[in-house]
């Protein structure tokens, strides 16, 4: 059975977007050699991305642009070639290639996906999706960069779960660029 993995930015006071549903915040003074290598590390390993709806479209508008090549190119390649889910109930149909879109049924889904898949799945961003997934129990790992800055108001990653999940941090590394990534794994 493979993994899903979330992968997100998180502010210091726990939001994965700001006020206004942006998460440009997580790119912003970013840049130390360090932090690059750990990204490009993380774009190259084999999986499908998991997306809702709006992060989809947020994603589709930007990694297959000149302009996310220019500014990173090891991450651009990997977003584009990399296989796509995304689950909405609005979107009749995907213009990135390699896109599937799945309409219903989302933790049913996705049960099926990872008993079939033969690659690994990460979600990123949609915190819709993983609040419907978390208390299901089929996040296996959540994986978040904490960012150093406090946006005051946001969305977390887990509006709407209504019960404790425990966790255990399973690694952790600092970066000189104030970024921390956490892993937790189910307790």
């Amino acid at each position: 059975m493979q993994k899903l993995i979330v992968f997100n930015h998180v502010s210091l006071d726990g939001f994965f977007v700001d006020g206004n549903g942006r998460m440009d915040w997580a790119k912003m003074g970013q840049r130390d050699a360090e932090w690059d290598a750990f990204v490009a590390e993380n774009a190259s390993g084999d999986g499908a991305l998991v997306f809702g709806r709006v992060t989809y479209e947020l994603m589709n508008s930007y990694w297959p642009t000149p302009m996310a090549r220019q500014h990173d190119a090891i991450v651009a390649d990997r977003m584009n070639d990399m296989k796509k889910i995304v689950f909405s109930r609005t979107l009749d149909n995907a213009t990135w290639n390699n896109t599937t879109v799945i309409k219903d049924d989302l933790a049913g889904a996705m049960r099926k996906m990872k008993q079939e898949s033969p690659i690994g799945l990460t979600i990123l961003g949609s915190g819709t999706i993983i609040s419907q997934l978390a208390p299901e129990g089929l996040i296996d790992e959540y994986q978040m960069v904490m960012n150093p800055v406090i946006l005051g108001a946001g969305r977390t990653m887990f509006d709407g779960v209504k019960r404790r999940l425990d966790l255990k941090l399973d690694h952790w590394r600092a970066f000189k660029n104030g970024c921390v990534f956490l892993k937790y794994v189910a307790a």
